[in-house]
């Protein structure tokens, strides 16, 4: 966070200070959770549901919390504690970063780089955090912090010597990202990919295409979007933006799509192919530069799309051609669930993408598994096992998207499908009524009742793929059968 006086944040969040001399200098870190406290930090007592951050004020201060912004001013054996009183404490956090960021502005230099889309999202901001970091100083958000408050605690943790802020922002409703873009305006936003991802939530695609789009409709004179050129909703983006925004494309198309000019700038994936681990090798052709191969090191086919999004927003920062291969050579999985493979002890594969899901990112981690069980000239064939559980709020489409899964898991011989929870039952339906037979599909109502038929069936050189949305719960399944703990 830029210094910034008391007074100066009672100012940047409408506030009135209690308790604290207003030339008080803060310079800390600012959390939400009074567990986090450190020495000189700022806590931000939010009011929840079923919770209100005030109650644990005293301990915040006994923790080594100089300043409280809060709703009510608390005190401590009758002594006020140092506070700025304001009448929404989640507002006044993203008010906070607004100033913070914009003093960054004004001291330093700092470019903000804010992505969104429907899949994507959090691998594309650990790549370009690795592409970036490897140049000069960069702040990114650990996990999915993509809202009113992570949004805002990412941008706090930026301060003066940091060069480059990687932001990663989500929509459940329109104007969503406009809110955000208002707090922390973006210098190069980054859109990925509208898909049904949450399409219960915003009733249609196309209402998800117009809450993505407010992302790029925040930029100013001078900024960059970049667009997926393969998505014909993200490229129908370009309409919307400022006269003086910069376009950046990328694809993995072989031939550009019809509405990319000759005078466009395209980042493209080429000649894509994935080997028997399920690494891909593409050609990668950057603006103005010689064509270089890249073997990705993160696990699946659809991420070459993500590598190309990266790459691009490690172009446009000036990051050179030599850097951005080697990184995207090396840089795997940071964020766990996704696409995270592990060797069990037992000799079992596991590959983890069950920290969330779509039909879209369901359907790519199938294909992975698919090919990572056909084995090559350097490997054999290998068993697939796909435990699947419900993708979430798809709203009407929850029925047809799951049974097109199913139909689907039939059509790429996976060797074993276990679904689990009621919600993914169409999932099983679907594979048994499109041509599975035997026990090639299994349904059960839990994940216990799961991990019994995979304990009793798998055997070494099996690999099993974990994918589901987050509620779901599978990606701890996955962890118990790869042998390892902890979670996020």
């Amino acid at each position: 966070m830029k210094r910034l006086t008391a007074a100066e944040i009672a100012t940047a969040v409408s506030g009135e200070l209690y308790g604290v001399d207003p030339e008080t200098i803060l310079s800390a870190g600012v959390v939400t959770d009074s567990r986090e406290i450190g020495p000189g930090d700022i806590y931000v007592a939010r009011r929840g549901e079923s919770f209100d951050g005030i109650e644990f004020a005293a301990a915040a201060v006994e923790a080594g919390a100089a300043l409280i912004i809060g709703e009510s001013v608390p005190t401590l054996d009758d002594a006020t504690l140092p506070t700025v009183l304001v009448s929404d404490a989640t507002e006044a956090l993203g008010q906070l970063a607004k100033s913070s960021v914009e003093g960054l502005r004004e001291v330093g230099e700092i470019t903000v780089i804010a992505i969104t889309g429907s899949v994507g999202k959090t691998t594309v901001k650990d790549l370009a955090a690795d592409l970036l970091a490897g140049e000069a100083e960069t702040v990114w958000p650990p996990n999915s912090y993509n809202n009113e408050v992570g949004v805002p605690l990412t941008a706090l943790r930026a301060g003066e010597s940091t060069r480059f802020l990687v932001l990663e922002m989500g929509a459940r409703s329109i104007g969503n990202l406009a809110y955000l873009t208002g707090l922390v305006r973006p210098d190069i936003a980054v859109e990925l990919a509208v898909g049904t991802a949450h399409s219960g939530v915003f009733g249609s695609i196309e209402n998800t295409a117009r809450a993505k789009a407010e992302l790029v409709e925040s930029l100013t004179a001078g900024s960059v979007a970049i667009l997926n050129a393969d998505d014909s909703r993200v490229a129908g983006m370009r309409e919307v933006l400022s006269p003086e925004v910069d376009t950046l494309w990328f694809s993995q198309r072989e031939s550009l799509p019809e509405w990319i000019g000759g005078e466009d700038k395209t980042v493209q994936g080429t000649g894509v192919t994935t080997d028997s681990s399920g690494h891909a090798t593409f050609t990668l052709n950057l603006p103005g530069e010689e064509a270089q191969d890249v073997r990705l090191a993160l696990i699946g086919e659809h991420h070459v799309g993500n590598a190309l999004a990266a790459a691009a927003i490690a172009h446009a920062c000036g990051v050179g051609t030599k850097s951005i291969v080697t990184t995207l050579s090396t840089s795997s999985a940071a964020s766990r669930w996704r696409m995270e493979l592990i060797d069990s002890p037992s000799g079992v594969t596991v590959l983890n993408d069950a920290y969330n899901a779509n039909p879209e990112s369901m359907r790519a981690s199938l294909k992975t598994l698919a090919s990572m069980g056909r084995g090559d000239e350097d490997s054999r064939p290998r068993r697939t096992f796909a435990v699947l559980g419900e993708m979430l709020e798809l709203g009407d489409e929850s029925i047809s998207a799951h049974s097109d899964i199913g139909e689907l898991v039939v059509r790429l011989n996976i060797t074993r499908t276990i679904v689990v929870g009621e919600g993914a039952k169409p999932i099983f339906n679907a594979a048994n009524l499109e041509g599975s037979w035997g026990n090639e599909a299994a349904w059960v109502a839990t994940a216990a009742e799961a991990k019994d038929l995979l304990n009793a069936e798998l055997a070494p050189s099996d690999i099993v793929l974990f994918k589901s949305s987050r509620d779901a719960g599978l990606r701890y399944l996955g962890d118990e059968i790869a042998g390892v703990s902890g979670g996020q």
